[in-house]
């Protein structure tokens, strides 16, 4: 691939998780119905055996998936990171010329969640932000035009999951 994959701990973990469920739970119960499936004859109009089928493949290109991710993965933890300047792992608190104040977390591509304010390190958001310190005023551009942001807080801490 030889692409950084930047992720948290936190977020590691949660791939780890998810590459478990996937193995150890459910394809376990889909392998067991479709074996089920099978065995009542013709598959060609089996839905259970059919659907079953497209559910396996869907649960193994996504462990496929996981898997490439998780040996990829760089993990950095906010915690350890240096004080003063945006880096990843940074919790930041902007505000926006109307007055406005978010807070976003700057996480790896895995961990993303714009509704609680986790943005990837590769947007143009965490771009404008990365480097530069509390103080600062930064200009985001966006499709819909240019807005000004100034950088409140720099924060290293746990990110929330």
């Amino acid at each position: 691939m030889g692409t950084l994959n930047y992720i948290t701990p936190n977020g590691l973990k949660a791939l780890q998780e998810e590459a478990k469920q996937l193995r150890q739970v459910e394809r376990p119960k889909v392998v067991e119905t479709v074996a089920w499936a099978a065995s009542n004859g013709d598959r060609s109009e089996n839905a259970d055996y059919i659907y079953g089928k497209r559910r396996l493949r869907e649960i193994d290109r996504r462990l496929r998936f996981l898997k490439k991710r998780i040996e990829s993965a760089q993990p950095v933890d906010p915690e350890l990171q240096p004080p003063g300047k945006v880096l990843f792992g940074a919790t930041v608190t902007i505000e926006y010329e109307s007055g406005e104040q978010k807070t976003y977390y700057i996480v790896g591509e895995d961990e993303i969640h714009a509704e609680s304010g986790k943005i990837s390190w590769r947007s143009p958001m965490a771009k404008c932000l990365l480097g530069k310190s509390e103080g600062d005023e930064v200009l985001l551009k966006r499709p819909g035009g240019s807005v000004y942001l100034e950088i409140i807080a720099v924060i290293y801490s746990k990110i929330p999951r």
